[in-house]
């Protein structure tokens, strides 16, 4: 439910739009006081949404139970433990690895620590209160507050109430850990993960290192109160009799996402930069710190809503543990309150895991070793896509800046690497037209212009694909200027790859058409020339860049040319044999039936090409028939993505099952969703590791079920099961053509719609048999009361 004063605090603390998102990474660096809001009331708790707990995390299973702060650069997995609590903290430009430029005698990129790299730990803080074990304490509680943003936990010792809050400011680019109750005596230790030595002086705790890349970072901590003693001991702060304690993290990098300086900032100091951050925050009062942080989370968190219905007494009982694992091992109760804070978490990750810093990784921002599995890195052939497909429908939209502006920093290393590198004679993906020109990547890519695995010639179109997303949903020229020079690249890439081939039609006469050259069809079957995957990506990223020549009134010829290659694109067909839209260029299933990837399925989800309107129904036949031969479960990511394609294909029920599947609890080192609802991928049964596309491709399904949108249409309830079909309402959803949506419905039918204009201008509005046309000026609204 949205807090009663939701518009008055938008209005206060100022909507963020184009402008704050444009202005550009925020470099590790010292900034001025941020500005504090006089008047901020924080959501009552009560009407707070939150994941709840009755015990701390256990550190040995600290990525599946420790709750994520984070403000976009720095992040922290905190534990909770009132003896001896934990923070795991990450920035996300601490990287090892280079440009990997060097090919392998496959003509294919290295992918190994060293050479790619991996992202990793920066440091562990732990705070412990000697006494405060748990046979000594009482009516413990471990919560993540959504609504505030804000993991707190209380608990009673003795007479005493206890509470600590933890929380990464944005403005002051800090995480503070705040306890209050009092008196607290105890430590607090800062360690590094690469063998640093923590030094103590002047009220501080810190640490510096240089990564074998020349890659330089640092952390501090420090600590104060208003009563009690606060000091250094060797490596060490000790505090005694503190009614209210404030400990205070930071750490960075020289990272800068600039090609020109080997993307470092030789100016940086980090461990000065540091040091000044903590003393700085550490000179303001915690209740002013946190509402500064609260006003700044609010602005972003309260642009939607979503109600899907009340909840039992008894399931609002339950803590958010085993409310999963009810949810599973009863499927015939819905739990709608469950089931809307799973998107409102996605929602909050978003916010916390992308701001004006780096994009989301394979872990978002968190992860809790120097060894994650495929080095946490950014994969291009779904993950890195699919945790940007929730920003714009949940009204995050700047959030999707950090992917673009990331793509800007690596265009010219990109473009460098490929034009030296791509067409070497050992690569079997390299352009047969001995052509180069634009772009390419390989499947992982890192920050520091590199690429690794294998050569990914779909992967720059795939990425145009997330990038442009914004730009339809916004309808900002100032984006689309932005991202302009990573389109032309990939689209020059594409204009000199594409082979032409001869084919006949069903009615026997041949034609010629264009085709993507030697690719893989992620991540199964053989080589081929082409597959669906990559002429799907290669129409829609023409379709894209001839938009934006036009918008922007620039590269015309480049724009014709294309339109004309786009109109010989071989675009898949029926197999007579499957019955199934065809992966490869052919009627034969070349790989696993059951296969994780739908990348034959593009053009439905998150393209739309193909669809319901347009589409023959032979079509979309043969799509619904492949899509239910992939199934109905596997990896978390992967029933996501099939929720939004059976959502597409207003299959509510299918859609709503997958959504399910991907909430199940992850058993025995199943895939599935942990306590802390970070989703778990399995590998092979063994163990599991936390992958963040699969919470935000679930948040994604399920508004899609709620508000379909392309250029020229949105819908609403395309496909509303029947769990969430008595009532309900959700604000502020985006939609295709720059506008946002407001909207109720009773009884499976929609009751009220406003729709907003934040850039767009003309749109048919559907609502079961309804449709009408929107005409709107920008910054204007229109209210639809259907009968």
């Amino acid at each position: 439910m949205a807090p009663p004063s939701r518009r008055d605090f938008l209005r206060v603390t100022g909507a963020a739009g184009a402008g704050l998102a444009l202005a550009g990474t925020r470099p590790f660096a010292a900034h001025g006081a941020p500005t504090r809001p006089s008047d901020v009331q924080l959501v009552p708790a009560d009407q707070a949404t939150t994941l709840w707990y009755r015990t701390p995390a256990t550190e040995a299973r600290i990525i599946e139970q420790a709750l994520p702060v984070g403000n976009g650069r720095l992040g922290a997995l905190v534990g909770g433990d009132p003896a001896d609590d934990f923070l795991y903290l990450t920035d996300g430009s601490f990287w090892t690895g280079t440009r990997n430029d060097t090919l392998q005698d496959d003509g294919q990129l290295p992918y190994g620590p060293n050479d790619f790299g991996s992202f990793g730990l920066l440091a562990k803080v732990r705070v412990a209160l000697p006494g405060h074990t748990g046979d000594a304490i009482a009516d413990y509680r471990r919560q993540l507050d959504l609504s505030n943003g804000v993991v707190s936990a209380s608990y009673r010792h003795g007479d005493t109430r206890y509470r600590r809050e933890v929380y990464a400011s944005h403005p002051d680019d800090v995480v503070i850990v705040r306890l209050t109750g009092g008196p607290h005596t105890g430590t607090i230790t800062l360690d590094g993960t690469h063998g640093e030595t923590t030094a103590g002086g002047a009220g501080q705790l810190s640490f510096a290192g240089t990564l074998s890349n020349g890659l330089r970072y640092a952390a501090a901590v420090t600590a104060v109160s208003a009563t009690g003693r606060v000091g250094v001991d060797g490596g060490r702060l000790t505090f005694a009799g503190c009614r209210e304690l404030l400990v205070v993290v930071c750490g960075g990098t020289d990272y800068a996402p600039d090609a020109a300086t080997n993307y470092r900032s030789p100016a940086t100091d980090p461990l000065a930069v540091a040091r000044v951050k903590v003393t700085a925050a550490a000179a303001v009062a915690g209740t002013t710190l946190l509402t500064t942080h609260v006003a700044d989370y609010r602005r972003q968190y309260d642009r939607m809503t979503i109600d899907l219905g009340r909840s039992s007494t008894v399931q609002r009982s339950l803590d958010s543990w085993s409310r999963i694992a009810v949810r599973y091992t009863d499927p015939t109760t819905p739990d709608p309150e469950l089931e809307a804070a799973y998107v409102q978490y996605g929602r909050y990750l978003t916010i916390v895991g992308s701001r004006d810093g780096l994009p989301m990784n394979l872990q978002g921002i968190w992860v809790h070793n120097n060894n994650p599995d495929w080095y946490a890195d950014y994969h291009t052939d779904i993950n890195v896509q699919m945790n940007y497909w929730l920003a714009d429908p949940a009204g995050l939209g700047e959030n999707a800046y950090p992917l673009a502006r990331y793509c800007v920093s690596q265009l010219p290393a990109w473009t460098d690497v490929t034009t030296r590198l791509f067409n070497d004679s050992r690569n079997r993906f390299r352009n047969s037209s001995g052509k180069i020109a634009g772009w390419a990547i390989a499947f992982s890519t890192n920050i520091h212009g590199g690429s690794g695995w294998g050569w990914h010639p779909s992967g720059n179109a795939w990425l145009c694909n997330s990038l442009f997303r914004h730009y339809e949903y916004s309808q900002d020229r100032a984006y689309l200027d932005l991202i302009y020079p990573v389109l032309k690249g990939a689209a020059e890439f594409w204009q000199a790859r594409l082979i032409p081939t001869t084919v006949t039609d069903p009615d026997g006469s041949r034609r010629e058409v264009l085709v993507d050259d030697t690719s893989w069809s992620p991540e199964h079957g053989p080589d081929g020339k082409g597959n669906t995957y990559g002429q799907e990506l290669a129409w829609d990223l023409f379709r894209q860049f001839r938009i934006a020549s036009r918008v922007l009134d620039r590269d015309q010829a480049l724009a014709t040319d294309l339109a004309a290659r786009q109109a010989k694109l071989y675009l898949p067909r029926v197999s007579p044999k499957s019955g199934w839209l065809e992966e490869w260029m052919t009627p034969d299933n070349l790989g696993e039936t059951l296969h994780r990837h739908l990348s034959p399925l593009i053009g439905l989800y998150p393209g739309d090409r193909i669809n319901l309107d347009d589409s023959p129904k032979e079509q979309i036949d043969g799509v619904r028939a492949l899509l239910t031969a992939r199934g109905m479960d596997s990896y978390g990511w992967a029933c996501a993505w099939r929720s939004l394609c059976w959502a597409r294909l207003k299959d509510a029920e299918k859609a709503y099952q997958l959504y399910l599947t991907v909430l199940r609890p992850s058993l025995n080192n199943g895939n599935g969703t942990a306590s802390n609802w970070f989703d778990m991928y399995s590998q092979n049964n063994a163990y599991t590791i936390f992958q963040i596309d699969a919470n935000l491709g679930g948040a994604t399904a399920a508004l899609e079920m709620l508000v379909y949108s392309r250029p020229g249409v949105i819908e609403l309830l395309p496909a509303l099961p029947k769990a969430w079909a008595a009532k309900g309402r959700v604000t502020g959803i985006g939609a295709n053509g720059g506008f946002e949506v407001d909207l109720t419905w009773r009884s499976g039918t929609a009751t009220v719609a406003t729709i907003r204009s934040v850039g767009g201008t003309s749109t048919e509005l559907r609502a079961g048999t309804f449709r009408t046309t929107i005409t709107l000026k920008p910054g204007r609204s229109t209210t639809v009361r259907f009968s």
